[in-house]
């Protein structure tokens, strides 16, 4: 039985309970959410994995992408950035390699790592039928589901499957005119091409019954992969990704229909005006199922500083509804990432999903005992509070004040320590009649 067919069954299990726990919720609320097909918890019978909630009412969670790469393969380097995420603060983790023996890498990943992992199985599927026939668009249909089965039997709790790139999908793409930042999809790119060469139908659309009784299998989440998604701002809701995104929907409800735990994907490269309609969109259509963001970047022109334009874009997503967010690093467009570029692009990730929900959950606490440690200056507990006190200590230490509680950014001139004096009454007064200083 998967969590989403015991959620409607009204049987609680010890997955369920354990997010309950680590988001302060009700194992009711956890059972009611899943069994509605508005969250999901990523998870594999064959596997222990640190579980998360991923879905309505719940924080909006990380995922930080690791693999090698046809020029760099380094299953240590791997390592060490899936671990150096989790110390960052990733939620869950998709290993995505496309270089080396791929079944070995993903086992050595699984093994160091404790966070929920996912994959995207057309890489591996697309690499296997290069290796074996010299030639991606000879993939047969036994390949590729043999693929997605080894994954899930290693322990992958979460896939992306791109099951709702389909005919319709690439007339779309044909009438248009295609594109002006082309497909930036791996899987979607080579799964459009293995159509196009052989006039056929997409196997994951076309038998998309086998792709759910296999993740139903393992108890795994199906999340329903963006291979049409954005690439650049200027195809931004363009009509190949809107037609994708409706068979995905649709296709969230098949799948859930059928018990399995189900997410869409979404862009990409989005402006900051259509990031809202996008997120309202998607929820809309599938009637609120978990939504899986990739950024999304708000500028096309940020090479090296890319984290921080999907950080943009990564909060306003969350503001509006995202559930999960992909990280950017400063590597993106130009270079695989390296350890450094993994940090930041978790930590990036994790200010943007925070901001974003402090509109969402109105989860304001955190910012407001901050707001009067700064006012009371009261270092300590600035430390407590911060997303990374670690670092916020070590740039204080680098750069010692010599009055102690102010910093070297002001000294003398600290506007706090100059005034406060002159409020103590007044705050005395705010608590004892508000309850709290405003």
């Amino acid at each position: 039985m998967t969590q989403l067919e015991a959620a409607r069954a009204g049987n609680i299990t010890k997955e369920m309970e354990e997010v309950a726990h680590s988001e302060g919720k009700t194992p009711e609320d956890i059972m009611r959410h899943l069994a509605a097909g508005r969250l999901v918890i990523p998870n594999n019978i064959n596997r222990k994995a640190r579980l998360v909630g991923i879905g309505e009412g719940l924080r909006t969670k990380v995922n930080a992408s690791i693999g090698t790469s046809p020029d760099i393969i380094n299953v240590d380097d791997e390592i060490d950035k899936a671990l150096a995420a989790e110390e960052a603060g990733a939620d869950v983790l998709m290993e995505l390699s496309t270089g080396g023996d791929l079944d070995a890498i993903r086992k050595k990943v699984l093994s160091a790592s404790n966070l929920s992992i996912g994959s995207v199985p057309l890489y591996q599927a697309f690499k296997e039928a290069i290796d074996r026939y010299k030639d991606p668009n000879k993939l047969t249909d036994d390949l590729l589901f043999d693929v997605i089965e080894r994954q899930l039997a290693d322990g992958i709790s979460f896939m992306a499957v791109h099951c709702s790139i389909n005919r319709l999908t690439i007339e779309r793409l044909h009438r248009q005119g295609y594109r002006h930042g082309g497909l930036v999809s791996r899987g979607g790119a080579y799964m459009v091409g293995w159509m196009e060469a052989n006039g056929r139908e997409n196997p994951l659309y076309e038998h998309f019954d086998r792709v759910v009784e296999l993740m139903k299998k393992y108890d795994a989440v199906l999340s329903l992969g963006n291979g049409l998604r954005a690439g650049a701002i200027h195809d931004s809701l363009d009509r190949a990704q809107v037609q994708e995104l409706l068979i995905s929907c649709e296709l969230a409800e098949i799948g859930q229909d059928m018990g399995c735990q189900m997410m869409c994907e979404g862009p990409g490269h989005l402006p900051l005006e259509d990031i809202e309609a996008n997120v309202k969109l998607q929820k809309r259509m599938s009637n609120g199922a978990p939504f899986y963001v990739l950024g999304p970047l708000t500028t096309d022109v940020a090479a090296g500083y890319d984290h921080i334009s999907a950080a943009i874009g990564a909060a306003e997503a969350a503001r509006y509804g995202a559930d999960l967010i992909c990280y950017v690093t400063p590597a993106e467009h130009l270079a695989l990432p390296n350890k450094e570029d993994v940090i930041e692009g978790v930590r990036a990730a994790r200010v943007a999903t925070h901001a974003g929900d402090l509109v969402k959950l109105k989860n304001t606490g955190r910012d407001l005992a901050m707001a009067h440690a700064r006012r009371d200056l009261d270092w300590d507990a600035q430390f407590k509070n911060s997303l990374f006190p670690e670092r916020a200590e070590e740039i204080r230490a680098s750069r010692s004040p010599e009055k102690p509680e102010t910093c070297t950014m002001c000294g003398s001139f600290c506007s706090l320590d100059n005034v406060n004096d002159y409020f103590k009454e007044s705050l005395k007064a705010g608590k004892k009649e508000k309850g709290v200083c405003l």
